[in-house]
């Protein structure tokens, strides 16, 4: 027998996989249901706020994901501008061996949904999330602390901004140019 939190979570996890894919809108209840292996009438007995409470915590577990990916990276690179080329790296790969269909898992729901606050609110939240990771590190690698939430707004920005282009041209060039931009900027702050 499926245990609930079984359901709950393959629920999420379709959800977060389908959401980065193909969108909000594009993603359909039933869709949802059968990919994640649900029985009927189990989605709103397991998010009782509907598709946009399921999309919300989707949201959330991705940026987590994404945000523990951050720090995996950053902890074994010998530098901040070696960190951002290894960060934009593994984005790229992925983007690549998704045939570009797994760009940013917040911003493919975040420039779509935004006109529910619930949602809106949990792509907020995933990507200061982000920032204060980025941030932190940056700062205890000696930036003082204004100095790291702008590098690490810039950084973020930069590349989300290279995703969505690289996404669209099914190219990681865009990722790349970003990425020895971001390296000799990142370098200069930390020089």
């Amino acid at each position: 027998m499926v245990h609930r939190t079984d359901t709950r979570r393959r629920m999420l996890e379709s959800a977060a996989e389908l959401f980065r894919t193909q969108g909000y809108h594009a993603t359909g209840m039933t869709q949802l249901v059968s990919e994640s292996r649900a029985p009927k009438g189990s989605l709103y007995f397991h998010f009782p706020g509907g598709k946009e409470q399921l999309a919300a915590e989707a949201v959330q577990l991705s940026g987590e994901r994404l945000a523990e990916l951050f720090r995996e990276i950053t902890a074994g690179a010998p530098d901040p501008a070696t960190a951002i080329d290894l960060i934009v790296t593994a984005l790229a790969t992925s983007l690549s061996e998704s045939d570009f269909r797994c760009g940013c898992p917040i911003a493919t729901v975040a420039l779509e949904a935004a006109e529910s606050e619930t949602i809106r609110a949990a792509c907020d939240q995933g990507y200061e999330g982000w920032l204060r990771d980025i941030s932190a590190y940056f700062t205890g690698r000696g930036l003082p602390e204004d100095r790291a939430a702008s590098l690490a707004t810039v950084v973020l920005s930069a590349i989300e901004g290279a995703l969505l282009l690289a996404r669209t041209r099914r190219d990681t060039a865009p990722l790349q140019a970003v990425a020895a931009h971001l390296h000799t900027t990142v370098e200069r702050e930390f020089a």
